[in-house]
């Protein structure tokens, strides 16, 4: 049976570096959709650019194209804004997956889940860069794709986009909490992922907070989009299923 996929790209990205992971999903027979959020498009400014502006492009995108039954996917930063469209497009999403993406609870930002030195870092690099936050390459290098070679990570590294602050500083507005929404969650962790430390993982602590969900893992870091696409599209399926 075909789903409709709608992959939801995190922070410093585009949809279009979700096009490989998309293509191995339609080859199965699905139907694949990766929009750009609100903030990460050229010309967007990254000074004024909040959460929920990124949440309504979102929602925009799904109604414009009057989806339904979405499987909606959300990697990273992604699951801010996954979380915050289920109060504007509850009855077109058919499934929530998380892959390796933060889970709030209502009232929370992104800055309030990771650790303290990487809030010290961005609030620093904003206030440099007129409200936009970059990744220094060490950082990306050594804990968000670990499993590359240097010339990988320094090809993907140059198709990174600087990314609105304010998305990760502003609260999620939640109708719900996550937690008690009736539709299907899933949560798809990559095991060597440690753009969080495994002190402060991914899974558990944010995944439980689905309340009822399916675990599904594999290896990778938290970029396997670039480093094992093939891999991630299966696993997105089947985290996706019915």
């Amino acid at each position: 049976m075909a789903d409709t996929y709608v992959l939801v790209h995190g922070a410093w990205h585009t949809g279009e570096l979700l096009e490989p992971v998309a293509e191995t999903i339609r080859a199965q027979g699905h139907t694949v959709h990766c929009p750009t959020l609100t903030g990460n498009r050229p010309g967007d400014s990254r000074a004024t650019t909040g959460l929920a502006d990124a949440v309504q492009s979102l929602a925009d995108f799904i109604h414009e194209r009057d989806l339904r039954d979405v499987r909606l996917v959300g990697h990273s930063y992604g699951g801010m804004v996954i979380s915050g469209a289920m109060s504007l497009v509850p009855e077109r999403v058919r499934r929530l997956v998380y892959w390796n993406a933060f889970v709030p609870l209502q009232g929370q930002s992104l800055v309030d889940l990771v650790p303290p030195h990487y809030k010290a870092l961005f609030d620093g690099i904003a206030a440099q860069n007129d409200g936009a936050v970059t990744l220094p390459f060490p950082i990306w290098r050594d804990a968000f794709i670990n499993d590359a070679d240097l010339a990988t990570a320094e090809r993907t590294y140059g198709l990174l986009n600087p990314h609105p602050y304010r998305t990760f500083t502003d609260p999620a507005t939640l109708r719900n909490e996550l937690a008690e929404l009736p539709v299907g969650k899933s949560y798809l962790n990559c095991q060597q992922d440690i753009a969080l430390p495994h002190s402060l993982p991914w899974h558990p602590r944010l995944s439980e907070r689905l309340g009822l969900y399916r675990l599904v893992e594999c290896p990778g870091s938290h970029e396997l989009c670039f480093t094992e696409p093939a891999l991630l599209a299966r696993k997105i399926i089947e985290a996706g299923r019915d």
